[in-house]
């Protein structure tokens, strides 16, 4: 008897598209994983799944209602989620795939009620800069993608030559023009794929594609 191809998965560990969850306990909480997945390329949660890739099981009917919830209740706009239900051995494991989203950005309800976007960045979840939510809407045809290389686009490029790397405050300063400007200046160029944008738990930079 072959192994199971989900033991695979497992093995290989979280990632950028794959995300272990031992149980759900809130439905704001998965809804930000969700939501990140398909403002990505898409992704699977495996629930029942520890972060040390050990399996636990599920109570499969609980934890689909739960993704149910954070999918149309709890995400906008809704998202459409294949769940697959994979016995192995006594115990249960959720498998629920999520598609790359079509109409970025995609924002999840906090416990606050509150919407926010969050993007994937290796194996975690992470709520998007307001630059990134321009850029996902100018990806998907929601806003002009035009870029005009005045001085002030030219210094950036100059500056991330230089030194690598820089910051929306570095840029700022650099150039004296407003946060705002600044801002409108990088999603140009992030959208038209001259500049790259990284997001950390702590802050985001920018550096040259």
């Amino acid at each position: 008897m072959g192994i199971h191809p989900l033991l695979f998965k497992i093995a290989a560990g979280e990632s950028e598209v794959l995300d272990f969850k031992k149980t759900i306990s809130s439905a704001s909480k998965i809804a930000k994983t969700i939501s990140a997945f398909a403002n990505h390329k898409g992704g699977t949660l495996l629930i029942g799944v520890n972060d040390n890739k050990t399996i636990s099981g599920v109570r499969s009917e609980d934890e689909k209602y739960m993704l149910d919830l954070a999918a149309h209740f709890y995400t906008k706009p809704e998202i459409d989620l294949e769940i697959v239900e994979w016995d192995l051995g006594e115990k249960s494991v959720l498998e629920a795939i999520i598609p790359e989203g079509k109409n970025k950005p995609y924002y999840a309800k906090d416990e606050d009620g509150k919407w926010w976007a969050h993007i994937r960045v290796k194996d975690q979840s992470l709520l998007a800069s307001k630059i990134v939510v321009e850029v996902l809407k100018r990806n998907s045809g929601k806003g002009q993608n035009i870029i005009q290389y005045t001085d002030h686009e030219k210094g950036v490029l100059k500056f991330l030559e230089k030194n690598q790397k820089g910051t929306l405050k570095e840029i700022c300063k650099l150039l004296n023009i407003s946060r705002w400007r600044c801002q409108k200046m990088l999603v140009s160029l992030v959208s038209a794929g001259v500049v790259r944008s990284h997001t950390t738990e702590k802050t985001e930079f920018f550096t040259l594609s």
